[in-house]
């Protein structure tokens, strides 16, 4: 029985991945074991001191303690010793990086380079009354509070079963409810204020047709409150809306047969929209991360970047949160902003959160989850280094606070968590209208309102959970696919997505939604 040799000695490209010209590490794409010899590109070779697993890293020459271990271009950690061939790790690593936050006071970033008008992408949306334009049409059933929201998923399940049918209504995409936790006896301030505009902007966000709004009739965050903040906007609120108070109508059996009334007869009402074509330019984009690997910041989240790029040179808009992992890399937006008041506005985004977490006695070099380690993420900095490459390279026009619309187009930063189930539902209040949620590890996480488009970092991950995962960059780590071939494929998949075509998300009815009711900062 004869046995298959493996090569001792191969160029790098076959096993790792050098990021930037500039890195003194690579990125591990495939198994590797003890004295395999790789080519480097300046055609010296170095051994491999142990086997280093896929999407960690090993240093490609010897870094110096004290000296900087450089991925992206960018110091990831610095070096207590790293001899050539060995993987990087917390015991040869500390996480101290440095960060340099001056901004020259005549900072400008020139404006993206605008495709021509006949060059720019279309898709097929839902015209609302105020001139926003939808990518969904849904009957959304809007709980004021916790004590609501039984009702509220009791309408929605039941109406989608009996009284609602794609036949019947072909331009209504279902009939939705947001239940959450909150609400009731709160405490005023800046807690309710974020509940309450992140419910308002759900019932005014462009995927929705029709609104029930329901109470329980005692709490603070009541259908008044939420009509309040629905007041608020500049344009007035102009759709089919009914309102339920539970106290009101006789209780909880009575409530959801009233529901169901209302839903029977707005259906026809929100069925009378209909697609017709628009320019891409009115598309609002979340980027999202979550279950993250070391791939993901070389393969998923740069190829999410060029297609937000051309979302951005499109005219459109593009917003990306979770301000955990901006950290280690604020620099980068920070200096990219139009004018240095908006990259001083980066900078407090950041520190705010800073603050906000060592509240909880947290630090967010601890924001890699278990996960995210094991997949070769060690520390905060490669996390965010990689995180933010799902924004491309566009100037920051703008930065909001959770849930709150953003004033110009093009790229905005929007504060909030890293956590998925808040972040997520963050931008869609915010006004996404499709998302794009990359992984590395896997993730099933989808939206109540709007679609959510996965994108995985590696073909193992993709192939795996192909029920879940709409499209793989893994053809950038196996070396089959450029970055700008991957991230063409995402921008037309969020134009087909955006014109109806259903997410595996969608398929399987992931309608998570809850949101981060902390205060946020002032900016």
């Amino acid at each position: 029985m004869s046995s298959i040799e493996i090569p001792q000695t191969a160029a790098i490209n076959e096993y790792a991945i050098i990021v930037d010209p500039n890195d003194n590490v690579a990125v591990v794409k495939k198994s590797t074991f003890a004295d395999l010899e790789v080519v480097l590109p300046s055609g010296n070779s170095i051994q491999l001191l142990g086997a280093v697993p896929p999407g960690h890293r090993f240093a490609t020459r010897d870094i110096p303690e004290g000296d900087f271990v450089l991925q992206f271009g960018q110091p990831i950690g610095t070096s207590l010793g790293i001899k050539a061939g060995a993987q990087i790790t917390h015991g040869n690593m500390t996480n101290d990086v440095p960060i340099v936050r001056d901004l020259p006071e005549s900072l400008h970033t020139p404006e993206p380079d605008y495709l021509p008008i006949d060059e720019r992408a279309k898709f097929m949306g839902f015209k609302r009354d105020d001139g926003r334009v939808g990518t969904r049409n849904y009957l959304l059933i809007v709980p004021t509070s916790m004590c609501a929201s039984h009702e509220a998923q009791q309408i929605s399940t039941l109406a989608e079963f009996t009284t609602y049918s794609r036949e019947k209504y072909p331009n209504v995409d279902g009939v939705v409810a947001i239940p959450h936790n909150k609400g009731c006896g709160c405490q005023e301030g800046s807690t309710i204020d974020v509940m309450l505009r992140t419910l308002a902007n759900y019932a005014d966000h462009p995927n929705v047709g029709g609104v029930i709004l329901i109470d329980l009739g005692c709490e603070k965050t009541n259908l008044a409150q939420v009509e309040r903040y629905l007041l608020k906007r500049e344009k007035s609120f102009d759709k089919p809306v009914r309102k339920i108070g539970i106290q009101e109508v006789g209780g909880t059996q009575a409530a959801i047969q009233r529901g169901l009334k209302d839903v029977e007869e707005m259906l026809p009402e929100v069925n009378r929209t209909s697609r017709e074509e628009f320019p891409i330019s009115e598309l609002v984009l979340g980027v999202k991360c979550g279950g993250s690997d070391g791939f993901s910041g070389i393969s998923a989240n740069p190829s999410l970047g060029r297609a937000a790029d051309w979302l951005v040179r499109s005219g459109g808009t593009v917003l990306i949160t979770e301000v955990p992992e901006f950290c280690g890399a604020e620099h980068l937006l920070a200096n990219r902003a139009k004018d240095v008041e908006t990259g001083r506005a980066v900078y407090r985004l950041v520190d705010w959160y800073k603050e906000y977490a060592s509240k909880f006695g947290a630090v967010l070099n601890n924001n890699p989850s278990p996960g995210n380690i094991a997949g070769g993420l060690l520390n905060i900095t490669i996390k965010s280094l990689g995180a933010v490459a799902k924004a491309g390279t566009t100037r920051v026009e703008g930065v909001v606070e959770y849930a709150e619309t953003p004033k110009n187009r093009g790229l905005n930063l929007m504060q909030g968590p890293g956590y998925d189930q808040e972040s997520t539902p963050g931008l869609v209040a915010a006004g996404a209208t499709v998302v794009v949620f990359t992984t590395g590890r896997g993730t099933t996480i989808g939206n109540a309102i709007t679609p959510v488009i996965k994108l995985a970092s590696n073909s193992p991950v993709f192939e795996r959970m192909a029920q879940d995962l709409d499209l793989s960059a893994g053809g950038v780590i196996d070396g089959t696919e450029t970055i700008d071939e991957v991230g063409k494929r995402v921008f037309d998949t969020i134009c087909d997505v955006a014109s109806g075509l259903q997410a595996k998300a969608e398929i399987h009815k992931h309608r998570e939604f809850q949101f981060w009711a902390e205060q946020t900062v002032s900016l």
